[in-house]
């Protein structure tokens, strides 16, 4: 589930001790990690070995309970410290001090770069983890994998698909949702044209739904890879995010979409009341969305979902935002217990359907994604429709991994101050991409990385 979330950025000095002790992660330790105390939950085994874990899905305490029945030779501990920049503020926090970290800590795909380069997560492929590969489809391996090193055990992600309601879509004489974003601007015209409402919305706040669309487009935002730790490749103002920047302009500059900041109030009540026709979001949307109290009175009975729109539809490009991983730190008290947990929690049939029929996660595990109650599960947010079996599961299974970089959380910043100022109409499209290049370039070089562009 994709959460905003802050952290403190990489430091230079830090980064050679943070490679070498990448290599130091063994499996010793005692049995029992010492860090075993004010568990959230109930240790049903006393005799067994604890891992302590942090975690925020809103259905943890379930899911932990599920674990710890269900396990006589290892038990979890759980505290939920916060989601987003509470936990990962506390995470760096415990990483700079060298203690402090749980043995399992549950981390969103795109901020494991940024741990890894500081040896603060254990390669679990070591441990068993290759053998669960097999779960799940190779983009949402390869955004929890360096090469052959595993990070951590994915559980949940984000395919990318087009929320609409389909009231406003007829109203306006709209008889399909757009295929290609050609159409969606064209629909976003029409009904601005008739005065009707905004047709969407660019959040400054989302930073990951514009680099997911880049990538749509065929930009790489980044190359990485671990074995070269201190080389970055950094492409933010080639054509293909200048395109998908000043096309996001563009509709802004004629005001057929909104710029309201998402995961706000005052932009839940407008998705609520018809201010947007559609939302551009992931396949955990539903679940957040029936949280804060869309779908319900006026807002009920109206949305479908369709496969997200393409730039090019002789070659369609599947993408993601969010999802999140069980990941093994360097601080665990006994590696291959931790590694243990972070591999079967969240993965037992139970556990999984809980978190698919309550909408709270989408599963990556093919356990799920394969079985037929999943594919043919009838939507209640959607009003029937089989959206996991129209939309997510294609788009699940046809996407292809994203290549993070360790300054993610940094890039994301300053993509979401650019964003501001085209909405601000201060800057176009282009401009932006510019003066992101120039400022990432030049903060990955002060931070130590030997960048080519």
């Amino acid at each position: 589930m994709k959460k905003k979330a802050l952290l403190a950025a990489v430091a230079a000095a830090a980064l050679v001790a943070a490679l070498a002790a990448c290599s130091s992660s063994g499996g010793g330790g005692t049995s029992t990690s010492s860090k075993a105390t004010n568990c959230t939950n109930k240790i049903v085994v006393k005799s067994a070995p604890v891992v302590t874990v942090w975690a925020w899905y809103p259905n943890m305490a379930k899911v932990v309970d599920n674990f710890n029945n269900g396990h006589k030779d290892v038990q979890v501990c759980w505290t939920n410290v916060g989601q987003g920049g509470d936990e990962y503020n506390k995470v760096q926090t415990a990483i700079s001090a060298g203690k402090g970290l749980p043995d399992v800590v549950m981390l969103e795909a795109d901020h494991l770069t940024a741990y890894e380069i500081q040896g603060a997560l254990v390669d679990i492929s070591k441990y068993g983890a290759d053998s669960v590969k097999s779960n799940f489809s190779a983009g949402a391996w390869k955004d929890v994998s360096q090469g052959s090193s595993v990070y951590a055990a994915p559980v949940d992600g984000g395919p990318m698909a087009l929320i609409y309601r389909t009231d406003v879509f007829k109203k306006y004489g709209i008889t399909t949702p757009p295929t290609t974003w050609a159409e969606y601007a064209a629909d976003a015209a029409k009904v601005k044209a008739a005065g009707g409402p905004a047709f969407g919305d660019l959040g400054a706040n989302v930073p990951a739904v514009q680099m997911a669309l880049q990538i749509q487009k065929g930009a790489t935002p980044f190359q990485y890879d671990l074995s070269d730790p201190k080389k970055l490749t950094i492409k933010l103002n080639d054509q293909a995010s200048k395109d998908v920047l000043d096309y996001w302009a563009g509709l802004v500059k004629a005001k057929e979409i909104g710029t309201q900041d998402q995961f706000t109030t005052d932009y839940i009540s407008g998705v609520v009341n018809g201010k947007y026709a559609t939302y551009v979001s992931a396949a955990w949307a539903p679940g957040y969305l029936t949280g804060a109290g869309v779908g319900k009175g006026a807002s009920s009975g109206v949305w479908a979902v369709a496969p997200l729109p393409q730039w090019d539809t002789a070659n369609p490009v599947s993408v993601n935002w969010g999802g999140s991983a069980f990941a093994v730190t360097s601080q665990a008290t006994n590696k291959a217990n931790a590694a243990k947990v972070a591999l079967g929690l969240y993965a037992d049939p139970a556990s999984l359907a809980d978190g698919w029929k309550n909408q709270i996660i989408f599963p990556l595990n093919q356990g799920v994604l394969t079985s037929q109650e999943f594919i043919d599960n009838k939507s209640e947010f959607f009003s029937g429709q089989t959206a996991n079996k129209d939309v997510y599961i294609p788009a699940e299974n046809a996407y292809k991994g994203f290549t993070y970089s360790p300054i993610t959380v940094y890039y994301y910043a300053q993509l979401q101050a650019e964003t501001a100022k085209i909405n601000a109409g201060k800057i176009t499209g282009s401009q932006a991409a510019d003066e992101l290049q120039a400022n990432i370039v030049k903060y990955a070089q002060g931070q130590g990385f030997t960048v080519t562009q």
